[in-house]
């Protein structure tokens, strides 16, 4: 994987719990990348199921694998992306780690000493960062040649003023760490860097970004830069999510745990697994499915769902002190014109105008002309914002 050859190319993995996602991107003499490969490797009942596209979206492989081991998995992955490299020279891997502590607010790139360190912050994330680490690990150790860059979901908040970053906690849980983080930073990035093009206007003012999917938060943006964020110390703060609870009295747990019984490890599976719009509906964590439903309970899982996004919306337009623009992304956002229409409509004390035709047709701007706040959906894509990173890192 490190031969040279007419043109480079970068690779972005995506490492979560039962998936790897990764993106080949072609890199220009002028640096421009240029998606040419998208795939995910997946579990799959007894095996792993691999797919891969092409740019447009073409189906180029459809495999199913018997491994279930993590390093024979990754090898086969990588003899995979070998064939699609065709002799292109890799510049470089990029990982999305989710948390990178108070300590790492750039993008770095991989050496031992970082992997001890990103290590013994797998507490702040225990279900993503092992997860995150565990390739990077194997190819460090299988292809000690190849350049490997760690982008944090995190870094993107270090922007954050102190009084957004700090709980209401003594100062010394603030020097081990406990505080407010927040994620879905490469996401949030992307879509700034995004609107700087589409809206300079816009982009320079006032605007809340939506990252609505299965993991779900919000970001106020002043100038491109974020300002506060409904995800705290953990991916489990904020908007009612898939599985995950979204923002919880602390006394819930207390109370779960003495007077339930529960343990901490059956909370945790609780607060990550079982809750959210699955828990709520008691049917599914997909979106389209409890749209499509005709039981109550799907429909008050939504009602949940889009309650607790427009009471953050209000918050986030308070911090800012007015709003300029409503950015929709990820799947729900960028999928779920229903959704958007019923949080629109809550927030016309805003000035938001829906134009309810363009919301239909999934249109890039979805607000009326005379609307005061320009409300748009712009397609997410963390791993472009990864390969951007590799591009750009000095080579250590």
């Amino acid at each position: 994987m490190s031969g040279q050859g007419e043109s480079g190319a970068i690779l972005t993995l995506n490492a979560g719990s039962s998936s790897i996602k990764l993106a080949i991107f072609d890199v220009a003499e002028d640096g421009a990348l240029k998606a040419r490969r998208r795939g995910e490797l997946r579990e799959d009942g007894a095996g792993q199921r691999f797919r891969l596209k092409d740019a447009q979206g073409g189906l180029l492989a459809d495999e199913a694998w018997a491994e279930t081991r993590f390093e024979a998995s990754l090898d086969h992955l990588l003899a995979r992306i070998d064939a699609e490299l065709a002799g292109r020279h890799l510049a470089g891997i990029g990982h999305r780690v989710v948390h990178g502590g108070a300590g790492h607010r750039m993008p770095e790139e991989v050496t031992p000493e970082l992997l001890e360190l990103l290590g013994d912050l797998a507490e702040l994330a225990p279900l993503h960062v092992p997860h995150n680490l565990a390739p990077i690990r194997e190819i460090a150790r299988t292809r000690p040649g190849i350049r490997q860059v760690v982008c944090f979901d995190t870094a993107f908040h270090r922007t954050m003023p102190a009084v957004a970053t700090r709980f209401a906690l003594p100062r010394e849980f603030e020097r081990r760490g406990i505080r407010r983080y927040g994620f879905h930073g490469l996401s949030y990035e992307y879509v700034s860097r995004r609107l700087a093009m589409l809206s300079p206007r816009v982009h320079g003012g006032r605007v809340i970004a939506a990252h609505l999917g299965n993991g779900a938060s919000m970001c106020a943006l002043k100038g491109g830069e974020s300002l506060d964020t409904t995800m705290g110390f953990t991916a489990l703060d904020g908007l009612v999510m898939g599985t995950r609870c979204g923002a919880l009295d602390p006394g819930a747990l207390l109370h779960l745990m003495r007077w339930e019984g529960l343990s901490i490890d059956d909370t945790e599976r609780l607060l990550y697994t079982r809750a959210g719009l699955l828990g709520l509906s008691g049917i599914s964590n997909d979106m389209r499915v409890l749209l499509e439903s005709a039981e109550p309970v799907a429909a008050e899982a939504v009602d949940v769902f889009v309650h607790r996004i427009v009471r953050e919306a209000g918050a986030l337009a308070s911090v800012l002190g007015g709003l300029d623009g409503f950015v929709f992304t990820a799947g729900i956002g960028e999928n779920a014109p229903e959704i958007r229409e019923r949080v629109c409509e809550r927030l016309g004390w805003l000035g938001v105008r829906l134009d309810r035709a363009a919301n239909a047709d999934g249109a890039p701007v979805i607000s009326t002309p005379d609307s005061g706040v320009e409300v748009r959906v712009i397609a997410t894509d963390e791993e472009a914002m990864i390969a951007e990173h590799v591009r750009d890192l000095p080579i250590a």
